[in-house]
């Protein structure tokens, strides 16, 4: 059976340098598990790795997308598993690397596509959300499908409203559905690395990453996208760090109050990813608190032993 690799965790805890330096190890390339990566133009705040320091290394599943799109865990999971069967059809390790606990679950466990729309159905669901804000919805889904608003942030008034309307449609929750789904990539083994950071470490990380974010020039990069005639209503705007950003923009709160804003939202976003993280089954957990070449080192040690394993079982 042919290999995938997956390194997984919360954001800021060095997935992405990890799954590089693999990569030169074993002769792989890196497939973004990322949901707002796959969109072009969207860099900064989603930290794409600059061509530059992908050190010749190939990247799949970044810019695949327009912002107007509605990009679904189903379409990743089709074209992320395509591109994984032609790395692997290259001789290559193909390495998937991320933080996006539904792109992952429906690559490697399958995707439930759901219901069609109900248009009455959202509509009134809309209306609630305009009378008492996002935030009603949120607590509704929190009693009928408690996993969904795990994953799901209460701003995120579409994925809330689709879960809601699987749930009355149905009489059964999203995770319920994904449970009898197939993964679409049967044949491989998946050999799934979970990285996890102190506390106090993710909220270190997460600050000089906001910090960067401005000095490399979020704010301009928003400007951009705006100033092209891309809707302030595109998905993407939706996000982390996009959507503070938009609001700072639109005179909202200073930059100040946004920048440590988008510093809380992402420590509690960590501990979504690892809440999500620790239901998957199968996943090593690795610290990654120290130095990055004993991450390396200690994921290797355990690769090369699972691939003697598999030597042996094949003669």
């Amino acid at each position: 059976m042919p290999l995938l690799v997956a390194v997984l965790g919360p954001t800021a805890c060095g997935k992405s340098a990890l799954g590089i330096a693999l990569a030169e190890r074993f002769g792989g390339e890196v497939v973004s598990c990322d949901s707002t990566a796959v969109y072009r133009g969207f860099d900064i705040g989603t930290d794409k790795v600059p061509l530059a320091e992908r050190r010749g290394i190939p990247h799949h599943m970044i810019d695949v997308a327009d912002p107007t799109e509605a990009y679904s865990a189903a379409r990743y999971a089709r074209e992320a598993s395509a591109a994984i069967r032609g790395i692997t059809a290259r001789g290559r390790l193909p390495i998937l690397v991320g933080g996006t606990g539904l792109y992952y679950r429906a690559l490697t466990r399958g995707f439930f596509p759901g219901p069609a729309r109900d248009a009455a159905l959202r509509a009134r669901l809309d209306r609630i959300a305009e009378r008492r804000g996002s935030t009603s919805l949120h607590h509704l889904l929190s009693r009928v499908d408690p996993a969904s608003a795990v994953r799901i942030q209460p701003a995120d008034r579409k994925r809330i409203i689709r879960a809601l309307e699987v749930y009355f449609l149905t009489g059964r929750p999203l995770t319920e559905h994904f449970s009898a789904t197939e993964s679409p990539l049967p044949e491989y083994t998946t050999a799934a690395f979970a990285l996890h950071i102190p506390p106090e470490d993710t909220a270190m990380r997460v600050a000089r990453r906001v910090d960067a974010q401005f000095e490399q020039g979020i704010l301009d990069e928003v400007r951009t996208l705006l100033a092209s005639g891309l809707p302030a209503t595109a998905h993407p705007f939706s996000g982390l760090v996009y959507r503070q950003t938009l609001e700072h923009l639109n005179g909202v709160r200073d930059e100040r109050a946004t920048r440590e804003l988008i510093i809380r939202e992402n420590r509690q976003y960590a501990r979504r990813q690892l809440i999500w993280f620790r239901k998957e089954p199968n996943l090593q957990w690795i610290p990654a608190a120290g130095e990055r070449e004993e991450t390396l080192e200690e994921v290797a040690r355990i690769l090369a032993a699972m691939e003697s394993r598999r030597n042996a079982s094949n003669t």
